[in-house]
């Protein structure tokens, strides 16, 4: 049985012809067994209706067996020049012959160089498509960081808008004026508990020397 891998063929039908002339040679074996049984009972029955036949039914049989033996010889060598025959002339496809579902190839057919140069440019294109993919992401994270910061601004704003108001009520005046105030009042005050720790700090020392 022949061994070549037949592709292209096994597309077309469906199964590799080795496969189908594999069936076909267990199939023509089983059936010669088959007829060789019946020709042994057949022989059995006949030599029984012959009186004085010294014939043993296990020579019938050793002789049915060596004629079922030439016989598979004989087929294995016919089979043989038959397979040769089909493979090349009734299951083979031509090489010049283009099943239907690859017509495309014939129309859009690639060298290949033209082949790389196009895998070259899909990659480059996955590249590209990432990094808009990355540069979409980053902006997109940008963009919420933004609206966190504008919400922090807009409660940053309504708690002064809040605060002038409590100011007006107070009869504060200008709320701009009343912040300066509050800020050099706080700078004082500052600048109070510095000389606070200062004074602080050397009636420890005197305290610690006396």
């Amino acid at each position: 049985m022949a061994v070549t891998p037949m592709a292209y063929e096994a597309q077309f039908f469906g199964f590799t012809p080795q496969t189908c002339l594999l069936h076909i040679y267990f199939s023509f074996q089983d059936y010669l067994i088959d007829v060789m049984r019946v020709v042994d009972s057949v022989i059995l029955k006949k030599l029984d209706a012959i009186p004085g036949c010294k014939i043993t039914p296990s020579e019938i049989r050793k002789s049915t067996e060596k004629f079922l033996l030439f016989m598979k010889e004989r087929f294995d060598q016919l089979f043989g020049k038959m397979e040769e025959v089909l493979l090349q002339l009734v299951l083979k496809i031509p090489e010049n012959v283009l099943l239907p579902e690859d017509k495309f190839q014939e129309q859009y057919s690639y060298s290949k160089e033209q082949f790389q140069a196009l895998q070259d440019e899909t990659r480059l294109l996955e590249e590209r498509f990432r990094a808009e993919v990355s540069a979409g992401q980053a902006l997109q994270a940008e963009l919420e960081e933004q609206k966190a910061v504008q919400a922090e601004l807009e409660k940053i704003l309504g708690w002064f808008d809040g605060l002038e108001n409590t100011c007006r009520e107070h009869g504060a005046g200008n709320f701009k004026e009343s912040l300066e105030f509050l800020t050099q009042s706080s700078k004082k005050l500052q600048e109070v508990l510095k000389d606070v720790e200062k004074k602080s700090k050397t009636i420890k020392k005197r305290d610690q020397l006396s």
